[in-house]
């Protein structure tokens, strides 16, 4: 299974800032919209990096309330792992647990396709469990079964 059937079922939507977008303004985003990074996009509409909640949060630790005074381009990891439309989900998986990431930018023909979390990953994985389950105890029940 590949990453393009969670892409299928959660979309394509990608929130993204611009490099000069207000940390204040990132904070406000990610909270009301209840996800964990934005990705950041250069003036050509391509990948300049990604801003997470937990890049907020050490910036905070680390200047105070003048982090709401930066941009995404002062918090921003700019060399971002990105995926293939073609990575397995398990391949995925488990560059997010070398890297310690929980974002990965999904890229289709060199353009930003979408974005996965940890937590699209696991809740595909337990859809497929289920349907599996519910796919076994159908056998069960067959006569014969």
């Amino acid at each position: 299974m590949t990453i393009a059937a969670v892409i299928r079922e959660k979309g394509r939507n990608v929130v993204s800032v611009s490099p000069e977008a207000p940390i204040a303004e990132i904070a406000s985003i990610i909270a009301s919209r209840r996800i964990g990074a934005v990705v950041v996009l250069a003036d050509h509409g391509g990948l300049a990096g990604i801003v997470s909640e937990r890049d907020v949060v050490k910036a905070l630790a680390k200047h105070g309330a003048r982090v709401l005074e930066l941009t995404a381009s002062d918090l921003m990891t700019r060399q971002v792992t990105t995926i293939s439309m073609n990575t397995s989900i398990d391949h995925a998986m488990e560059i997010m647990d070398a890297g310690y990431f929980r974002h990965l930018p999904v890229m289709e023909d060199g353009a930003l396709a979408g974005i996965v979390s940890i937590r699209d990953l696991v809740k595909h994985r337990i859809t497929l469990h289920q349907r599996d389950l519910e796919a076994l105890k159908a056998a069960v029940r067959q006569p014969g079964g």
